[in-house]
């Protein structure tokens, strides 16, 4: 049977940025870190504050996907070319290899992160609008529902309904089973398996 956690964001530890320029709320990572270091892993899943324009940290070896949650928006500046106006639930991929630098379009915002190794692990990421509730199958090894409204419906065969409020995530580890998994309202889906 798949196994199920829910993870509160009034519970994710906040730890700085790997270049000390502002801190993160880290949602998740994959089991094999150990402790709280900055590299070493092989996903990671968090949020981010950005408060002013400025640098991002280099991951090198890692794909990252980043997505404005809050806030007007932004550019990044990757590697010398800019990329579209990055607004609210529109992903973004890039490498960590990158050098990266935000221009915010507003004030600060508030971004959703997905960073991982892509020679150890293969990703989907997907967002959905929450108008319509979706139904999807997964055998990922990981799958991760993270809430972006304050009352998502998550059904997960095999497990009884869960609700999650603003920011709140659901991890899903489906032990190469396929399993059934329904949403109503809006979230991304994110699901990981090992190469």
């Amino acid at each position: 049977m798949s196994e199920l956690t829910i993870l509160r964001a009034a519970h994710y530890p906040r730890m700085p940025w790997k270049n000390g320029g502002g801190s993160t709320e880290e949602i998740t990572r994959d089991n094999a870190a150990a402790g709280a270091a900055l590299d070493g892993f092989g996903w990671r899943v968090s949020i981010a504050d950005i408060s002013a324009s400025g640098d991002f940290s280099r991951f090198a070896g890692y794909q990252r996907i980043i997505t404005v949650l809050q806030g007007d928006g932004m550019v990044l500046r990757v590697d010398g070319k800019d990329s579209r106006a990055l607004l609210p639930f529109d992903a973004f991929a890039f490498s960590g290899d990158s050098e990266v630098a935000s221009e915010l379009l507003g004030g600060a915002i508030r971004d959703f992160n997905l960073i991982y190794s892509p020679q150890r692990f293969r990703a989907r990421f997907q967002w959905f609008d929450g108008i319509l509730p979706v139904t999807l199958f997964t055998s990922a090894d990981t799958a991760l529902v993270f809430s972006a409204c304050d009352d998502l419906q998550v059904r997960i065969a095999g497990h009884e309904a869960q609700m999650l409020g603003i920011y709140d995530s659901v991890q899903l580890s489906t032990q190469g089973q396929l399993v059934k998994v329904g949403l109503a309202g809006r979230c991304c889906v994110i699901e990981l398996s090992a190469v």
